[in-house]
């Protein structure tokens, strides 16, 4: 074999062996650039929510109680646990939890009120106008929901 059939054999070796690197490199970059499409890094809420309701996320170890009223005076109506979502309704400024004065008002199957000191909330919450209407407009609505 003369050098010119060497260096041609060489050439079609290396042409294929471009072509097929060339194709795996394609490959490759089409999934990466596919994957992270698929995943949703996004912590979902539990219930199904409309476009203008905000979430908490309990953060306390041990969880937490809910109460009646925003007070630890007030009656527990349950507990929650760690890294539990609620939605959020309102707030109040209340009694004050070791530097946070701010209680929510938990939508749920019964609406209560929960510390803000243990809570990490997405979006914005609107101060209640009233916590005590807003309480009772809870409550009627859930003896309506009951009724029918």
């Amino acid at each position: 074999m003369s050098t010119t059939d060497v260096l041609v054999a060489r050439g079609k070796k290396l042409a294929a062996g471009a072509g097929a690197l060339t194709t795996a490199v394609a490959l490759g970059a089409t999934l990466l650039v596919a994957a992270p499409a698929q995943a949703d890094p996004q912590p979902r809420p539990q219930m199904q929510a409309s476009s203008g309701d905000s979430y908490g996320t309990i953060t306390a170890s041990r969880g937490m109680n809910e109460r009646e009223y925003p007070s630890t005076d007030s009656a527990s109506q349950g507990d929650l646990r760690n890294r539990a979502r609620v939605y959020l309704v309102c707030k109040v400024r209340a009694q004050n939890i070791r530097g946070n004065e701010v209680w929510y008002l938990v939508r749920g199957s019964r609406r209560s009120w929960i510390s803000a000191k243990h809570v990490t909330n997405t979006g914005f919450v609107r101060y209640c106008k009233d916590g005590q209407r807003d309480r009772d407009r809870a409550r009627a609505g859930e003896a309506a929901k009951h009724a029918g």
